[in-house]
């Protein structure tokens, strides 16, 4: 018998989410419909405000690592990006019914859950290097580029506040970016 999944929300914490396609078919593997997943994470982001610190859409799974909405909880959250996609497309059902959800509360465990999902469309084979891989946030870590989904970092915090210079960006420190290559 399984046990009881427990979720720790309301807490504070970053969250790691996994949740994956109907018995991980390759629903999300053309361009469209990862470009389609991108848009619907904004869209829902925007609605529920809440930071989305890295994701990485596969074409069988997609990785999340956000913090507790302002509006509602995350559950609800997920749930709506999970139907914004399902009803756009044909496939039926097209979501696994439940997510798997890590509690991220130090900056360790954020920087390896970054590195985990950017990495993974190279240790899938999918690219050679992670910058190649269309839809994540590793390249807004690298070269602070917006996309389409918007990622809390340095890079938007320095935007937003106009603090520093291009040039005047620590290159080391507290402050500095993290490239995750490796």
């Amino acid at each position: 018998m399984t046990e009881r999944l427990v979720r720790y929300q309301q807490s504070g914490d970053m969250h790691f989410l996994t949740f994956s396609c109907y018995h991980r078919l390759p629903y999300l593997a053309s361009p469209e419909a990862m470009n389609l997943f991108e848009s619907a994470l904004e869209r829902i982001r925007q609605k529920y405000r809440f930071v989305v610190a890295g994701y990485v859409v596969m074409p069988e799974h997609v990785h999340l690592l956000v913090n507790e909405p302002e509006q509602s909880t995350l559950d609800r959250a997920i749930k709506a990006i999970k139907l914004s996609i399902a009803l756009r497309r044909h496939e039926r059902p097209f979501w696994q019914a439940r997510y798997y959800d890590f509690n991220v509360f130090t900056e360790e465990k954020r920087v390896e859950k970054l590195r985990y999902m950017h990495r993974n469309p190279v240790v899938r084979g999918l690219v050679e290097k992670p910058e190649d891989w269309l839809w994540s946030s590793f390249r807004h870590y690298a070269t602070g580029i917006e996309a389409t989904v918007e990622i809390e970092s340095f890079w938007t915090s320095w935007r937003r506040e106009h603090i520093a210079a291009p040039s005047q960006v620590p290159k080391s420190g507290p402050g500095a970016p993290i490239f995750l290559t490796r």
